[in-house]
């Protein structure tokens, strides 16, 4: 399981020119899921999204979490984030989840997040999404559950 965090200030989903989702300050992560995926990945990369310190305190330090300042979190699926390019120009995307099993880990990932009090809002999983946001830093942070970078 992949996943790009962006610290934001503020983000949206727009499907078929209609907002699904929008946040204030948080975090705006892209998540991508890949056929071998199973709980051990998602438990993984939730945890690490919770508790990443990227926020700063009081003292300008990026030390503080999502959960320390109860912000809100959009999640959004992009299986384009298991697309390899190292051959050819046109990516391959053979690691990527099938619909079926990436939608069971993407949905699981949501209600662990609701049943902890996160703020979490979603894209459609599988749809064509316009994803809009202000990064705030820019701070952004890749995470990989096999950490392969």
């Amino acid at each position: 399981m992949r996943a790009v965090v962006q610290r934001v200030k503020k983000a949206d989903v727009t499907v078929k020119g209609n907002e699904i989702a929008s946040i204030e300050k948080g975090l705006l992560v892209l998540l991508g899921i890949e056929k071998e995926d199973e709980q051990k990945d998602l438990d993984y990369i939730y945890n690490k999204i919770k508790k990443l310190r990227i926020f700063d305190d009081e003292d300008g330090v990026m030390n503080k979490s999502l959960l320390d300042y109860d912000l809100e979190l959009l999640l959004v699926s992009q299986f384009t984030l298991y697309g390899d390019a190292r051959k050819g120009n046109r990516p391959s995307y053979v690691r990527a989840a099938g619909f079926d099993e990436g939608v069971k880990l993407y949905e699981e990932y949501i209600s662990m997040a609701k049943e902890e009090g996160i703020k979490i809002k979603v894209g459609e999983y599988g749809a064509d999404m316009k994803v809009g946001l202000v990064n705030d830093g820019p701070v952004t942070i890749l995470l990989d559950s096999r950490k392969e970078f």
